[in-house]
């Protein structure tokens, strides 16, 4: 009987249908035969719950028998009662119901059309669009591919248009990590670790990796926490790490750090990033690797060699101009550079974060971006450095705008997630995820089926890409590659539409060779960077 009370609160409705069953089957035999009637009604909620426990399609089924069918009927009459209770404009609801939605039904391969024209603002400010052609094109392969790795790499890797964005290991469960790994596996694109370094999970199934580094050097440090070249290398040339990736800030909490409790280490965690068992795990704010502009760029170049010649760049969220446009100087001064950089903007983040650092810190992505191409551009470096791009890229549309802005290629993290089951109940932080995507708890994440949740995973990103050629061919382009601001339409007003190419400043190449002042950005924060120091004052 005790075991029977201890069992979790999200298996009480099927607790309670069990009760029912057997009252209902005593009263019967010893009140009233009428009472069969109750008893039937239960036994069909009773088979229903456990269906829901045993089936493999559905998270918040597995983890809440027939307590999940009232969430689901509530959303089958949302459209009625949205306005009152659910749809939002305020910080509260990150994403809407039809961008769940389009992922959901992506992720299932099932028809994403919808009926009764668009349900956005059409009037409203900042509406987009992209023009379409008179002629378009009907494209027959959308495995679109872009080559990342310059003369220095020995192993460049032919990169998808649209990956896995860093998540890490003890964000993210372990069924979550497997199931992305092997939707990776299954479609041919890559999965970024995050900064808590490659786990067992990450390797189970074989997938594409990415490995994130950050300050904390999970997988390869010291004892105290500082950066370990020689384990570094013994991880960094095992074959299913294609990419390494530096995180000097992530869009979620640029600046912050964070701090893992001692009590959540578990034993897999502590392996994964190379720390003790039960004790507080680090992730100091900023690296002891290097500490200016010049000394990372140095950094970069050890890394690439040690990992036998694997595309090495940084990822971050743009902070103050000058510490990047010094950056920029170290390249030039230096020879060095980076194959890649990953701009994470500063409106992204699927974990926990505090507040402030969630919705006023960092830039957003289109305006660093903008920044980052136009720096790259204007000093002749941008044919030698590949761009990636995350920050609430979803859609197709999405992929679309932001690569029209400069970037090569795609990240997307809650988009994935998503396709995993996710319904964006924000209790990440909490250990109790409803899904079992964000838990270590067992009992939870055995909601999340790794063989069926991996392909989803492969569905939304290939369906996502197919969607993206179709847009392009309404364009009349024939490669995502070919896309530019002036294919994207903005309404800035309401009287009043522009191209992106006329909203933004776009630099011509080699521009800020030969006039630093061509933009007011470059012409107030230039002066101040430097390639011996991150600090404008020394």
């Amino acid at each position: 009987m005790m075991r029977v009370l201890s069992l979790p609160l999200r298996y009480s409705a099927l607790l309670g249908s069990v009760f029912l069953l057997i009252g209902g089957v005593l009263a019967a035999r010893l009140v009233a035969p009428g009472w069969v009637a109750l008893a039937i009604i239960a036994a069909a909620l009773t088979a229903l719950g456990v269906y829901d426990l045993l089936q493999t399609h559905h998270s918040l089924r597995r983890n809440y028998p027939l307590l999940a069918h009232f969430r689901f009927m509530f959303e089958a009459i949302r459209p009625e009662i949205r306005q009152y209770f659910v749809e939002s404009d305020n910080e509260a609801v990150p994403f809407s119901r039809a961008q769940r939605s389009l992922v959901y039904q992506r992720a299932k391969s099932v028809e994403d059309k919808r009926p009764f024209g668009t349900e956005l603002d059409v009037y409203g400010d900042a509406y987009e669009w992209i023009n379409h052609s008179i002629q378009p094109r009907h494209l027959s392969d959308y495995d679109f591919r872009v080559r990342i790795g310059g003369k220095e790499c020995a192993q460049p890797y032919e990169s998808a248009l649209l990956n896995i964005s860093a998540m890490s290991f003890g964000s993210l469960s372990a069924n979550a990590i497997m199931a992305l790994n092997l939707g990776a596996k299954l479609g041919g694109f890559a999965h970024d670790t995050g900064e808590g370094s490659i786990s067992r999970h990450h390797r189970k199934h074989g997938g594409d990796l990415i490995w994130e580094i950050g300050s904390g050097y999970f997988g390869c440090r010291t004892e105290d926490g500082h950066f370990d070249l020689e384990k570094f290398a013994v991880h960094a040339n095992e074959p299913q790490v294609k990419m390494i990736e530096i995180k000097l800030s992530q869009g979620a909490k640029p600046g912050h750090g964070g701090v893992l409790p001692g009590p959540k280490v578990t034993p897999e965690i502590a392996e994964a990033r190379d720390v003790k068992v039960g004790v507080d795990c680090v992730s100091p704010a900023g690296h002891s690797a290097f500490g200016s502009p010049l000394e990372l760029l140095q950094f970069i170049a050890r890394l690439r060699e040690r990992s036998g010649g694997k595309p090495t760049g940084f990822k971050f969220a743009l902070g103050h101009p000058w510490e990047f446009f010094g950056i920029c100087k170290a390249m030039i001064e230096s020879g060095i550079t980076p194959d890649f950089i990953v701009v994470d903007g500063g409106e992204g983040g699927t974990g926990a974060a505090p507040v402030e650092f969630t919705d006023h810190i960092g830039t957003p992505l289109q305006e660093a971006l903008l920044l980052v191409h136009n720096t790259l551009v204007g000093l002749n470096l941008r044919d030698r450095i590949r761009l990636g791009a995350s920050g609430k890229v979803v859609s197709a549309f999405d992929l679309a705008r932001t690569l029209s802005m400069g970037a090569d290629w795609c990240n997307a993290a809650r988009g994935f997630m998503f396709a995993l089951g996710c319904v964006q109940s924000q209790s990440c932080h909490t250990d109790r995820c409803p899904t079992g995507v964000a838990t270590q708890d067992p009992a939870r994440q055995r909601a999340v089926v790794v063989e069926d949740k991996s392909v989803r995973v492969r569905n939304f990103q290939r369906n996502t890409l197919r969607a993206l050629g179709d847009l392009i061919g309404a364009a009349g382009l024939t490669h995502p590659g070919q896309l530019r601001p002036h294919h994207i339409v903005r309404r800035v007003s309401g009287s009043e539409i522009r191209l992106l190419s006329d909203l933004y400043n776009f630099l011509q190449p080699g521009e800020l060779l030969a006039n630093p002042a061509a933009h007011k950005v470059y012409e107030k924060y230039w002066q101040l960077s430097s390639s011996r120091s991150f600090d404008p004052h020394q």
